[in-house]
């Protein structure tokens, strides 16, 4: 399992503006319009959004992973963004969120889903492939770097 397969070319931004929290789990899940497995994107609107209001999903280190678990996919999707502007976020080192992962699974995949949000946990665990992702100037190169901070983690 990569963790970029779950991502499109339309679900990756650079340098996304977002006013505030609620700003940017709207923009990330709007990148997810378009993608083939969102069966209904107000429905994973509502899911995100629920399960955010049960607690933060900012991790700490400018890095959100908003996530859910809905009927409204019909596989596991994924968007990525990099910021324009930090955003407060609640996050628990109370620092701001410069960069942000969307996942949304089915609810039967909670293996996956637990999964994925570790290892994309593990990745971001790292300043230097922070930095790399910060410093993307266009999505494919963002989705590049994080294609190859990926495999390198696989490696280890």
């Amino acid at each position: 399992m990569q963790i970029s397969d779950f991502f499109s070319a339309q679900t990756v931004a650079v340098d996304l503006r977002a006013a505030d929290k609620d700003a940017l789990i709207d923009a990330m899940i709007d990148l997810l319009s378009s993608h083939e497995r969102v069966k209904d994107l107000e429905e994973v609107r509502r899911a995100v959004k629920e399960r955010e209001s049960m607690m933060s999903t900012g991790v700490g280190k400018g890095l959100a992973l908003p996530h859910a678990k809905s009927e409204a996919v019909s596989d596991t999707v994924a968007a990525l963004a990099t910021l324009e502007n930090p955003v407060e976020y609640g996050s628990i080192d109370d620092e701001p969120v410069r960069i942000a992962f969307l996942l949304v699974g089915t609810p039967d995949a909670k293996s996956q889903h637990v999964k994925v949000l570790s290892r994309v946990s593990r990745l971001m665990n790292r300043e230097s492939i922070r930095a790399s992702l910060l410093r993307s100037t266009t999505p494919a190169e963002l989705l590049d770097t994080f294609r190859e901070a990926e495999a390198g983690l696989l490696d280890t």
